[in-house]
């Protein structure tokens, strides 16, 4: 009770835990508290980039690219908030939950990759920062910029839990506020725009948009869960899947909008150009505001990769439980990775960018779709969490066939789907280079990971 005290108090304190079950009796917060913090962390120049993408590289007309933002997100937005449910429910971080269908040593590569994943985003985040910064600012050092946000992300992260969820509550109003500003600005100083057409819209660009915007709510979905598990069990899935949903659609949709605006309005400019070229005297306040909401941002990625590291070093000394001590120095050592990469970024950043979006999809897409299918349909929640934690995986094990199979032929399965500066398969060429990778994977391993589990569960009892 004490515990809950100081969290209705505002008293900032330090999180002890890392992968450990939290217990009931340290649950607290409230459903409503997972929209500001979905909603306040997308509100950033990443995402505006993001949205940017819809019409200066997939070339969309205004109206095209709003459609593929709106439908792509809200689709996008299921899955991420179906994870996100998870976690009053269980107790435990996303990726630890995973061992459930991949056994303890099985998840090991997916973890991996999360960690990477998440590692990625950071740099990403603090490129955009550095660029946003220098465009409002032109004697603002960019390298001075990513330190800055680089250590209020770390920071935030070397607190925990609870600082993170305050810092994106700070930052819903402050960045909602921003970018309505900059919409305000905009329709008022620009009202030709909507008349801007880059150039024909095709099938191809416009299954590419949406693929994006669903691949944006997909990215969360590894770690969502670590922020909804320190509520109350009795919070109820429900609530947390629509506060969820809600707050990272809406805070996905609006920042994704103006960036298409902006790419329609300057198409061969970069993102942070743009925006500091159409909102005049407003860029001295509103990219400020957004580089704060960059950190968050950073804390979040940063958060899921200290945990994603912990689980993977604590499959191998299952005794090991990693504190607020292991968490402060893995966070220093993470953030400092995430750094070298952007200073290093080169100047094609939105094409890299673009590139790493669509890997992403192949990989996470087959993962989701076999974490839902095992916890929806087939325990129905119902985890021995304890066994999360041993060596051995418990009742789990260490490698769980059903889901190593159909993570391996998900991934196969989307190849000739696949249409991307990298490589177009066989059958994305037969479609006009429309990229239906993420469907075909959704669609094959949900139900291939279903007959696989069920048909082992019945021969092992």
């Amino acid at each position: 009770m004490q515990a809950r005290r100081r969290h209705r108090s505002g008293e900032a304190t330090l999180e002890d835990r890392t992968i450990q079950q939290v217990p009931l009796d340290q649950r607290h917060g409230r459903p409503r508290d997972l929209f500001t913090l979905w909603f306040g962390t997308n509100l950033t120049t990443l995402t505006i980039a993001t949205g940017a993408l819809c019409t200066t590289v997939f070339h969309l007309s205004l109206a095209a690219a709003l459609f593929a933002i709106v439908f792509g997100n809200l689709f996008g937005a299921i899955f991420m908030a179906l994870h996100a449910a998870q976690g009053p429910h269980l107790g435990v971080p996303q990726m630890v939950q995973t061992r459930g269908q991949f056994g303890a040593r099985g998840a090991l590569a997916v973890i991996a990759f999360v960690a990477v994943m998440d590692v990625g985003f950071f740099a990403s985040n603090l490129v955009l920062s550095a660029q946003s910064l220098h465009r409002a600012w032109p004697g603002a050092s960019p390298n001075l910029a990513v330190a800055a946000v680089a250590i209020l992300g770390t920071l935030a992260t070397i607190v925990g839990h609870d600082l993170i969820h305050r810092f994106t509550r700070w930052m819903s109003w402050a960045g909602g506020l921003a970018i309505a500003a900059c919409f305000a600005w905009i329709l008022s100083h620009h009202p030709a725009f909507a008349a801007v057409t880059p150039s024909t819209t095709t099938i191809g660009a416009l299954l590419g948009a949406i693929s994006t915007s669903v691949l944006w709510q997909i990215a969360y979905a590894p770690y969502v869960s670590d922020y909804s598990r320190y509520l109350p069990a009795e919070t109820g899935q429900r609530a947390a899947f629509w506060t969820s949903y809600w707050g990272c659609a809406l805070g996905s949709i609006l920042p994704m909008a103006l960036g298409a605006m902006l790419g329609t309005l300057f198409p061969t400019q970069d993102i942070t150009e743009s925006l500091a070229g159409a909102i005049g005297p407003l860029a001295y306040v509103a990219i400020p505001i957004l580089t704060l909401a960059i950190a968050a941002a950073s804390a979040i990625s940063l958060y899921c990769a200290v945990l994603s590291t912990i689980a993977i070093v604590q499959t191998f000394a299952p005794a090991w439980q990693a504190r607020a001590a292991a968490r402060t120095w893995l966070s220093l050592a993470l953030a400092l990775v995430a750094v070298a990469m952007a200073v290093l970024a080169g100047p094609h950043f939105m094409e890299t960018y673009t590139n790493f979006l669509l890997l992403l999809l192949y990989v996470m897409v087959p993962w989701t779709a076999i974490n839902l299918v095992d916890y929806y349909i087939i325990r129905h929640g119902d985890y021995d969490v304890a066994s999360f934690l041993r060596a051995d995986g418990g009742i789990y094990g260490t490698y769980r066939a059903p889901a190593l199979i159909a993570y391996a032929v998900g991934i196969v399965v989307q190849v000739p789907f696949v249409a991307n500066a990298l490589y177009t398969g066989p059958i994305a060429r037969l479609l006009a280079g429309a990229d239906l990778s993420w469907i075909a994977g959704l669609l094959i391993v949900g139900p291939l990971y279903y007959g696989l589990a069920r048909h082992s569960r019945a021969s092992a009892g």
